[in-house]
């Protein structure tokens, strides 16, 4: 079993306030909760940045890094206007 950790930094350019940077945050965080991701918002309160830590098990290093994959290419394609890096731990 390989348990992936990730951390996933999020710019937010156009967002104004903490309720638009919610919105953002809580849709990202459905999404990989569907996917059996465990997330947790980690960042502060400020409006245009946020981070999210990730955490996930899987059977080995090859099907790890393929969810790693899915995960980003998932995040661009749904949040296109967002500037997302995806560090592994």
């Amino acid at each position: 079993m390989e348990n992936t950790v990730l951390i996933i930094n999020i710019e937010l350019p156009y967002v104004n306030s903490l309720k638009g940077r919610r919105k953002y945050i809580n849709s990202i965080k459905d999404i990989l909760k569907n996917k059996n991701i465990s997330v947790l918002d980690i960042s502060s309160e400020y409006s245009h940045e946020a981070k999210i830590a990730c955490s996930f098990l899987s059977l080995g290093l090859s099907q790890s890094k393929e969810k790693i994959v899915h995960i980003e290419d998932l995040l661009y394609s749904k949040f296109p206007e967002l500037e997302i890096e995806v560090e592994v731990e």
